[in-house]
């Protein structure tokens, strides 16, 4: 396991810290759990039927959009005005069976102190889903998903806007963590606590720590906030 702090240590960086963002995918998870390869296909399939193209030109248009709006979702609805509730219900609709429950990082989230939610990209009954496979259900005072933030994704800042003014996070006294190195920016810029969860690290201003040890990470946390 690596994990590097780029500027302080945990200790330093989090005593001011009471509010606890998460993302879902690839960070309350693992990669190796692979939920997007089906999530991808279906997302192909959607931007075949909607667009009326062929699988080649959708999976280029849905990595495209994705690359250029945060989101595959984005770039349908900004293109081509795409109804987003079908999609969502559509792509979301996958097997999580093979998924393990992670009672170490429940501890370690459970043990957090003050507020923690979960903010993601896809819908929040997923995103409970997920949750629920992961043995996380129950842990967060909140989960938010692109719903709640009328549909724009991270990583716009109007999207973490959206849902920060919902729940009442407080920028300054919070932390994100995200395995989508774009999506820290924003909440850099907005003066959170940054850190990238991801199996490689990836040095940038706007990212504070990198971890891909999870668990491992929060323990060093609460080990400094005792």
């Amino acid at each position: 396991m690596n994990d590097t702090s780029h500027l302080r240590g945990p200790a330093a960086d989090f005593t001011h810290v009471s509010q606890w963002v998460f993302d879902l995918d690839n960070t309350l998870y693992p990669p190796e759990d692979a939920l997007f390869s089906q999530i991808e296909v279906r997302m192909t399939d959607y931007v075949m039927q909607a667009l009326n193209v062929p699988r080649h030109e959708a999976n280029h248009l849905r990595q495209h959009y994705w690359r250029t709006y945060g989101t595959t979702l984005a770039g349908l609805m900004d293109e081509h005005g795409v109804d987003p509730a079908p999609y969502l219900t559509h792509v979301h609709e996958i097997s999580l069976d093979h998924m393990q429950e992670d009672l170490e990082l429940s501890t370690r989230i459970k043990s957090l102190p003050g507020r923690k939610i979960v903010f993601t990209n896809g819908t929040a009954p997923y995103a409970e889903r997920v949750l629920a496979a992961r043995g996380l259900s129950g842990l967060f005072d909140a989960v938010y998903g692109v719903e709640h933030a009328n549909f724009r994704p991270k990583p716009e800042r109007r999207a973490f806007e959206a849902v920060f003014t919902r729940d009442g996070i407080a920028p300054e006294k919070a932390a994100m963590f995200e395995d989508d190195p774009r999506n820290l920016q924003a909440p850099h810029e907005m003066g959170m606590r940054t850190i990238h969860v991801a199996p490689v690290a990836e040095r940038a201003a706007h990212i504070h720590h990198h971890t891909d040890d999870l668990s491992g990470f929060l323990s060093r946390i609460l080990d400094a906030k005792h």
